[in-house]
C-alpha cells in the first residue's frame, strides 16, 4: 500500500499493551512524532523506552494527531475509547483517520464507521494479527478495509506497524470479516492442538518428540509448531490469552446464527476454550486448553510456571 505525497507525522496510540505498545514504538522508530495513552499506570510506565511521549488523557493524546490508532479488545472499548467521557473522537481534529484495530463483528465496525465519518473524521477497518513479537518488529499483519482517501493518508503509518497489508476494499467490516475467518481457524488449530499433543502423552509418548515429528509433518499448522512448546516448557504466560478465543469464537457463534451458517467445529473449540476458562485459567495463555484436557484425561504434563497475568488481551 502506498501513500500520496502527504505523510501525517503525528499519531495517537491508545492502548499500550503487549501490541499497542510494540506499534507505537514501531512508529517512533520510523520517524512519526507519537504519543500514547493507556489507563494503566503500567503501561505507561514503559513509554519512554520505546521513544513515545506519554498523554494524561487520551483526548490529550488525540489533539494534535493526524493518524489515531486505538489498539483495544473488542468492540465496546472501541466504542468507548471514541465517544467515553474522555472520547478520542471529539478531541482530533476534521479529516483526522481513525484505525481501529480490535477485532470485532463486521457489524459493529460498519456502525463505528458511519458514526467517526458522521462527524467528519476518516475510519479505517483495520484489525491485526502476528503478536506481540510483530508488533515490536513492527511486522504485523494488518487487514485494511476503508475509503480510499483513509487508506491513502493512513498508509505510511501502516507501513511502519506492518509487514503485511493487505487492502480488502473500501467498505468498513470486510476487514472484520476476513479477521473472523482468521480467528475461527485459529481458535480450531489451537484447541486440537492441545488435544493432539495431551493425546500423544497419554500414549506414553515424548512429546518433545512429538512436537519435533509434527512441526515438520503433514499435520503441522502455525499454531501447533508456536503454542505446544508452551506446553512443552510448562509456561503459561499470556502472550495469547484464553479469553481472547471465547469472545473471537463467540463471535463467530453469533454470526453462525446470523448467517444461518453451521460451524460446529468453532463451537467445539469454543467450549473448550469457555472450559478452560471456567477452570480458572482465562487470562492465561491459550495453550491451557491442553490443561483442560490433562486435568480430564488424567495427564500430567510439565509444570506449570508461575503465571503472569496477561497485559494485552488480542
Amino acid at each position: 500500500m502506498t501513500g500520496e505525497q502527504r505523510t501525517a507525522t503525528k499519531v495517537a496510540v491508545i492502548g499500550l499493551g503487549a501490541m499497542g505498545s510494540g506499534m507505537a514504538a514501531s512508529l517512533a522508530r520510523a520517524a512519526f512524532s507519537v504519543r500514547g495513552f493507556d489507563r494503566r499506570p503500567e503501561a505507561m510506565a514503559r513509554l519512554e523506552e520505546g521513544g513515545v511521549t506519554g498523554a494524561a488523557s487520551a483526548a490529550e493524546a488525540c489533539a494534535q494527531a493526524d493518524i489515531v490508532v486505538l489498539v483495544v479488545v473488542n468492540a465496546d472499548q472501541t466504542e468507548a475509547a471514541l465517544f467515553g467521557d474522555d472520547g478520542v473522537l471529539g478531541a482530533t481534529k476534521r479529516g483526522a483517520v481513525i484505525v481501529s484495530s480490535a477485532t470485532m463483528a463486521p457489524e459493529r465496525a460498519r456502525a463505528l464507521a458511519t458514526a467517526v465519518e458522521g462527524a467528519g473524521r476518516l475510519y479505517l477497518d483495520a484489525p491485526i494479527s502476528g503478536g506481540a513479537a510483530r508488533a515490536a518488529q513492527g511486522a504485523l499483519t494488518i487487514l485494511v478495509s476503508g475509503s480510499r482517501q483513509a487508506q491513502s493518508l493512513a498508509a505510511p503509518a501502516l507501513d511502519a506497524m506492518g509487514a503485511k497489508i493487505y487492502d480488502l476494499g473500501e467498505e468498513a467490516g470486510v476487514a472484520a470479516a476476513f479477521k473472523m475467518v482468521n480467528q475461527l481457524l485459529a481458535g480450531v488449530h489451537i484447541a486440537v492442538a492441545c488435544e493432539a499433543i495431551v493425546f500423544a502423552k497419554k500414549l506414553g509418548l515424548d512429546i518433545a518428540k512429538v512436537i519435533e515429528v509434527v512441526s515438520s509433518s503433514a499435520g503441522n499448522s502455525w499454531m501447533f509448531e508456536n503454542r505446544m512448546p508452551h506446553v512443552l516448557e510448562g509456561d503459561y504466560r499470556p502472550r495469547s490469552a484464553v479469553n481472547i478465543f471465547t469472545k473471537d469464537l463467540g463471535i463467530i457463534a453469533d454470526m453462525s446464527r446470523s448467517e444461518k451458517f453451521p460451524t460446529p467445529m468453532a463451537s467445539q473449540a469454543l467450549q473448550m476454550f469457555l472450559m478452560t476458562a471456567a477452570q480458572g485459567m482465562g487470562e492465561e495463555d491459550d495453550a491451557s486448553v491442553a490443561r483442560l484436557y490433562a486435568d480430564i484425561a488424567g495427564v500430567e504434563l510439565p509444570a506449570a510456571k508461575l503465571q503472569v497475568p496477561a497485559d494485552d488481551k488480542r
